[in-house]
């Protein structure tokens, strides 16, 4: 049986934390940024984590499930 081919662009945005839990990055940080209040553009900055809801469809995606 052939191996599992994990997804390029989900193993480009995303890092499983070693609790299991998915780290990803903000939206709405790549342009039109002069409106956005420095506060808003400043908690973008830190990593979020993924829904537990979209986490087995992400962990799929990684093959890690």
């Amino acid at each position: 049986m052939p191996k599992m081919k994990s997804n390029s662009g989900a193993l480009k945005r995303f890092k499983v934390k070693k609790n299991g839990s998915i780290k990803r990055g903000s939206a709405y940080r790549s342009h039109i940024l002069t409106k956005m209040s420095q506060k808003r553009k400043r908690n973008l900055r830190n990593p979020q984590t993924v829904a537990d809801v979209d986490a087995t469809r992400v962990n799929r995606m990684l093959c890690k499930a």
